[in-house]
């Protein structure tokens, strides 16, 4: 008997979602965008101290094999042949530290993981010798010295090999991924000198950096998570808005090709470039730090699963004065406070847990609001339209309370979510370029 004729889908492109809680590999046909298998994986976060927060490097790399391994079987049973893969594209937890030996690419500790707090006391060290204030810093990068950002993590480490994100293939990054490094010039689009002086951190090390949307190495493409969902969102003009419900929470406006920077506790940062030779896009973004992670707690502490934190609050249908801070690892915009601590208030005997799963949510949705309430001053046109994304958007409650609050027109993209659609679209930019040819983009 014959063999089967393996089915012809036209060019595929690969998805690589390499988030803090899950990693997930996607295969797309790149023509009509349809999601043709997928695959994910639960990473393990590690806390060995009070404040510390981990990944194992070589767990986050296996999780990405196995996940790409599993797809490519799951391809195999749709009689699809895997040899019409034409380009991956990648995106990755943003501000995630990894540091490696150069010589033999060896991992020298785990992941430092970007909800990490071990080193307040140097940020509130830096603040004070900083020239200028917090202007010196935020006036080249539209950052704040934080915890949340990699450039000092990176002098914490103290050790001058290489260093970089989670994707270092070649040693280079993407100017989104340089973008919140802290030493990353986002008006020339180059490493900074006075910073890297300032930092004590040597300029040789750090990656070359490229375009979100260009061949280097095996993949297509690379960025941000939040940086890849503003794309796939189709966010390309001024004013355009998307927020992703991941394990954290991170909404992204587009502001064009200019520079704004925040006086409400927002970052600037580039948005996207979509091919070698073309224009920097920025964006001005509030960060949450917990989310999605809020209804990880529940079940691992409470026993609460999501399922059911959906289902729980959906019946009671208010937190009745019971009010969840989930400030697990400080506050960050608007706030910028690395010493706030969580906090569930407002109980009394009436209170149970179909109230707590309530008040959880409604943490992450008014959390929001405060950045978008920000977002809005700093513009000065009120956003019409939030685009929606990221693993809690399956949760139906949250979606309406989320829209109940804000009293906003809501898009939601429902049969595509962030963890299909993040780095499907600028990897399809260049799937068709030859290595030495350029991405035909019109951005």
């Amino acid at each position: 008997m014959a063999a089967l004729k393996k089915a012809v889908w036209g060019p595929l492109v690969g998805a690589v979602d390499q988030g803090t809680s899950l990693m997930c590999f996607e295969f797309f046909n790149s023509k009509a965008a349809e999601l043709l298998s997928h695959h994910q994986v639960e990473i393990k976060q590690e806390f060995p101290r009070e404040e510390w927060v981990e990944q194992d490097p070589k767990e986050i790399l296996h999780s990405v094999y196995e996940c790409i391994e599993k797809t490519c079987e799951k391809l195999g049973q749709l009689n699809i042949d895997i040899s019409d893969i034409k380009a991956i594209g990648v995106s990755n937890q943003k501000e995630t530290t990894v540091v490696w030996d150069k010589l033999t690419g060896e991992p020298l500790y785990n992941a430092v993981i970007w909800l990490d707090l071990r080193i307040q006391s140097t940020v509130k060290s830096l603040r004070k010798r900083i020239p200028g204030n917090n202007n010196f810093v935020k006036s080249k990068t539209g950052l704040p010295i934080s915890t949340y950002l990699s450039a000092v993590k990176e002098t914490q480490q103290e050790i001058s090999l290489n260093t970089g994100s989670c994707p270092a293939i070649g040693h280079c990054t993407d100017v989104t991924n340089a973008s919140r490094m802290m030493l990353f010039n986002i008006h020339s689009l180059e490493w900074d000198k006075e910073l890297c002086e300032f930092f004590g951190i040597p300029m040789e090390i750090f990656p070359n950096v490229q375009s979100s949307s260009e061949i280097y190495g095996p993949m297509k493409a690379g960025a941000l998570e939040g940086s890849a969902a503003l794309v796939a969102q189709m966010c390309f003009q001024d004013g355009q808005a998307k927020n992703t419900y991941g394990t954290g929470c991170f909404l992204l406006c587009n502001i064009g090709r200019k520079c704004v920077f925040s006086e409400h506790g927002l970052l600037t940062t580039v948005a996207f470039k979509l091919g070698r030779d073309k224009m920097v896009f920025n964006a001005l973004e509030g960060s949450i730090a917990i989310a999605g992670a809020i209804t990880r707690w529940l079940r691992d502490n409470l026993e609460i699963t999501s399922e059911e934190i959906e289902k729980l609050a959906k019946e009671v249908g208010t937190s009745y004065g019971c009010y969840f801070v989930s400030a697990f690892s400080g506050l960050y915009a608007p706030y910028w406070d690395p010493s706030a601590r969580g906090i569930i208030c407002g109980l009394t005997q009436f209170i149970n847990k179909w109230h707590i799963a309530f008040a959880a949510l409604e943490a992450v949705c008014f959390q929001t609001q405060e950045i978008l309430d920000a977002m809005n001053q700093d513009c000065g046109i009120p956003l019409s339209h939030l685009q929606v994304d990221g693993g809690m958007t399956s949760n139906k409650t949250l979606t309406q309370l989320q829209a109940d609050i804000l009293s906003a027109a809501e898009q939601l993209l429902w049969s595509l979510g962030a963890r299909q659609l993040t780095s499907f679209p600028s990897a399809s930019l260049s799937a068709y370029t030859k290595p030495e040819g350029e991405p035909d983009v019109k951005a």
